[in-house]
């Protein structure tokens, strides 16, 4: 498993989706407040609707942008909390093809295409 992932995340049908080949993942939703942090996250980002870059790591990395913390499993899946936004986000099961297990934290950077 790569130590730094990347994926691209676009709307469709009005929801925040990505694909990703190398997992066996297309038009993978987020769902359960996951799209709002989403919402937030882009909102500097000019047409971030037609995609825009997702960098993702359970190490801190130069240049993220902020960090999740695991705050509980449900449904196969795992809630993360937002501190910069105070809300949290569920992220499901579609996370473990990205680690080995739910990471205490997860740190993020978006920037545009």
């Amino acid at each position: 498993m790569n130590s730094i992932n990347i994926i691209k995340p676009y709307k469709y049908l009005g929801m925040w989706v990505f694909d990703d080949k190398k997992v066996g993942l297309v038009q993978e939703p987020f769902v359960s407040g996951a799209d709002a942090l989403i919402d937030k996250l882009t909102e500097s980002i000019l047409k971030a609707e037609n995609g825009f870059i997702l960098i993702f790591s359970e190490i801190d990395f130069p240049d993220s942008h902020l960090y999740l913390e695991w705050r509980r499993e449900e449904k196969s899946g795992n809630w993360y909390y937002s501190k910069e936004f105070d809300t949290e986000g569920w992220l499901c099961p579609a996370l473990l093809k990205y680690f080995n297990k739910a990471p205490q934290k997860i740190y993020l950077k978006v920037k545009s295409i």
